[in-house]
């Protein structure tokens, strides 16, 4: 590892950074991949750092709300970030939004810091680093000796993520760097490199990818190939829906999909414990009390959403829990040519780590996607319900025919969990998108007086 004046240890505390911690602290809220926007930062403390090019700075900050440290320092509960500083001798004005300020005392005092991820000559290192195994103090780097990466490949960072940040490579691969960290292997870099293993040609297989041991262990990215032909699902629908086009033969193709991925999930990992109904209805209610505290739209509707949960008790209990993909939506999947692709499984970034590694009900995506399904409907006036309902139908045919059981006919399970997703995604609009918040609003106001 190259040494350089102005380099910190590898961890170091917040009083050591100068005001390298109060640049962060005001530029970390203002980006899209921040999770804590709703709630100030009341301290920063950097966990680690490492030079992971010469003038360019590897960190894991920990962003606190208000919490207390526990005893010995360590930091209170929070949200864990990964950052790539670049470090420079003067300011440029090419640095755009990529500048995060002037540090004025500490080590790095009279020095400009930005988003490394917008530097293309750190981001050329960067792959230059995945393609050769190896370590950088905490950081350990490895690949697919089968699948090897050609070298000089041009980068560009999407301006399309929300929760982490995107570099694609000369339009054949793409690195996810991911912004919120937490300790375990990340299920973007397991469920892929599992289900490549099975023979499954749903899922671009990981090619290369990077982690870290201090200050525990955890994924930071991974590269995979990058489908430069395709189309996102989202995208799709909404030009069908421009066009006046009907979009139910690709719905039905895509339930097939979804249906492929599933058996193969089931085949590459162990299956849950059966009934879990009753804890997955208490979870569900939990999360919707959560929820309505928030949202205060949401409690008129509260007792008819709980009747939804408390139905998960009684109902047929449906397919086994298993391995699911966490956060199925239009965006998450990809069509080439004729065939369905499906990306991100790194599940809800909001929901902790190990509950996005264990066995859910396969319901839980597929309720994810005709939500999905709506909300399409909904970006053009006048409503098209019609073109939504065809879009359920036609998808859940699709699953039911791969599959070999029909999302239809599980009634309460399907219902339990587009409400526990509808109320996942009030929350949500109402924290980073207020205007959108009528969209699942119409969902809560279905699914708390529908009784099938």
């Amino acid at each position: 590892m190259t040494k350089t004046a102005f380099l910190l240890p590898r961890s170091a505390p917040a009083e050591h950074m100068g005001s390298l911690t109060g640049l962060l602290r005001e530029w970390l809220p203002r980006q899209r991949w921040f999770a804590g926007k709703d709630r100030p930062v009341t301290d920063l403390w950097v966990l680690s750092m490492t030079e992971l090019f010469p003038r360019c700075l590897h960190m894991l900050v920990h962003a606190d709300h208000g919490g207390v440290p526990a005893p010995g320092g360590t930091p209170p509960a929070g949200d864990c970030y990964q950052l790539l500083l670049g470090v420079r001798e003067t300011p440029s004005p090419r640095l755009g939004r990529a500048l995060i300020g002037q540090v004025q005392d500490g080590r790095l005092a009279g020095r400009t810091v930005y988003d490394a991820l917008h530097d293309p000559r750190t981001t050329q290192l960067l792959l230059e680093r995945l393609r050769r195994p190896g370590t950088s103090g905490p950081l350990r780097f490895e690949c697919d000796a089968s699948q090897p990466v050609p070298a000089g490949l041009v980068p560009r960072l999407l301006d399309t993520e929300q929760s982490n940040s995107s570099l694609v490579y000369g339009d054949e691969y793409i690195l996810k760097v991911f912004r919120r960290i937490q300790p375990g292997v990340n299920p973007d870099l397991e469920v892929p490199g599992a289900l490549a293993a099975q023979g499954c040609h749903r899922v671009p297989a990981p090619v290369a990818w990077f982690c870290t041991t201090h200050p525990f262990q955890a994924t930071l990215g991974v590269l995979q190939p990058y489908l430069r032909d395709a189309s996102d699902g989202w995208a799709l629908a909404l030009d069908a829906l421009a066009a006046g086009d009907d979009f139910t033969v690709q719905a039905y193709a895509l339930g097939r999909a979804t249906a492929d991925v599933h058996l193969a999930l089931a085949s590459a990992f162990p299956l849950g414990v059966p009934g879990e109904n009753g804890r997955t209805a208490a979870a569900m209610t939990e999360r919707l009390t959560a929820a309505a505290h928030c949202v205060p739209a949401l409690q008129p509707f509260v007792p008819g959403l709980r009747s939804a949960f408390a139905a998960l008790t009684t109902c047929d209990p449906g397919p086994p829990a298993q391995r699911i993909h966490g956060d199925l939506h239009l965006g998450q999947v990809l069509r080439a040519g004729r065939e369905w692709f499906v990306i991100d499984f790194e599940g809800e970034p909001s929901r902790p780590l190990s509950e996005r590694r264990s066995a859910h009900s396969p319901v839980r995506d597929i309720a994810g996607m005709l939500r999905s399904f709506d909300y399409a409907a909904r970006q053009r006036r006048p409503w098209r319900p019609e073109w939504a309902r065809r879009c359920r139908e036609a998808y859940c045919a699709g699953y039911a025919a791969r599959a070999g059981w029909d999302p239809r006919k599980k009634h309460g399970l399907l219902r339990a969990y587009e409400t526990d997703r509808a109320v996942y995604e009030v929350l949500y609009e109402a924290r980073h998108r207020p205007d959108w918040l009528p969209v699942p609003m119409a969902a809560i106001e279905r699914l708390a007086v529908r009784g099938d």
